[in-house]
């Protein structure tokens, strides 16, 4: 799979363990994941999130025969961040037949929660 064109390089994501129990990503903070402000952006969190759930819950299905995608997302953001890197963690609380729930915590080089998520992901035939 070539990620070189994606929001993952772009964002300069990088998979640590991948299982379909746990989806473990990084992501540098600096300026290409910062608001205008110079901290991490609430956004550029999410769209870690939601790479770690919808990569956990494609480990879930037969990929010759569904596709996945991010129904829905929430997320928390508990602390902010300047620089660094941030640990994405991936957990199923729901794996069913047409949809998967995921739980993401976002948390720092120190173990400290960042941001926290839900995300919904369907789970589509190809056609």
């Amino acid at each position: 799979m070539d990620l070189s064109n994606t929001l993952m390089a772009a964002l300069g994501i990088e998979v640590e363990e991948l299982s379909a129990e746990k989806v473990i990503l990084t992501m540098p903070v600096g300026p290409k994941t910062h608001q205008p402000m110079g901290y991490l952006h609430g956004g550029a969190s999410v769209a870690l999130a939601e790479t770690a759930a919808s990569i956990g819950a494609f480990l879930h299905v037969d990929q010759t025969e569904y596709n996945v995608f991010g129904i829905e997302i929430n997320a928390n953001h508990i602390k902010s961040k300047r620089d660094g890197i941030v640990k994405g963690i991936a957990t199923p609380a729901h794996v069913g037949r047409t949809t998967m729930v995921w739980e993401i915590k976002i948390i720092d080089e120190q173990g400290e929660l960042i941001s926290i998520s839900r995300c919904t992901i369907g789970v589509v035939k190809k056609k």
